[in-house]
């Protein structure tokens, strides 16, 4: 499916998702990279040791969920934008979604935008909590959106208005 439509499969996402008990401890990053190219931005750019050591440029980054603290560098530093931060702790029914963005106009803090799914579907109205740069290398916003916990692991874009 991939490779036809750009959409990972849902056993491709349920392979990198981090375990319940690991979503429980709060923000960790997810990385929906499923294509074998030569690329590691997300193992340099991450100090503390949340991505597995690459044996070949070519491989799929691997996480150390344990050691990853959800700081989102590595959401800025990823080139196919698949670098995500969830955190299901925010509230009891919301979660706060970390994304990467490279369009404008760039929301603004406290906007409702519409949460969009990989295959561009509306699934909620979210909340912008936070805009940053990703640092003077890129262009690259990255997002903290309010989602509802139903679909933190479901929204991976935003429509504005």
């Amino acid at each position: 499916m991939l490779k036809k439509t750009g959409v990972p499969t849902p056993e491709q996402v349920a392979a990198v998702k981090p375990s319940p008990e690991r979503l429980a401890e709060g923000p960790v990053a997810i990385v929906e990279c499923f294509q074998e190219i030569p690329c590691d931005p997300c193992y340099t750019a991450c100090k503390r040791g949340g991505f597995l050591p690459f044996e070949d440029i070519n491989d799929l980054p691997q996480m150390d969920f344990e050691k990853c603290n959800g700081c989102g560098i590595c959401i800025g530093a990823c080139p196919g934008l698949a670098v995500f931060v969830v955190d299901e702790t925010y509230s009891e029914d919301k979660a706060l979604l970390m994304i990467p963005w490279e369009f404008l106009p760039v929301p603004t803090e406290g906007s409702t935008v519409k949460g969009l799914s990989r295959e561009g579907e509306t699934l909620a109205d979210v909340k912008v909590k936070k805009v940053r740069s990703a640092g003077s290398h890129n262009q690259t916003s990255i997002l903290t959106l309010i989602v509802p916990k139903q679909y933190a692991h479901e929204i991976r874009s935003i429509r504005i208005g």
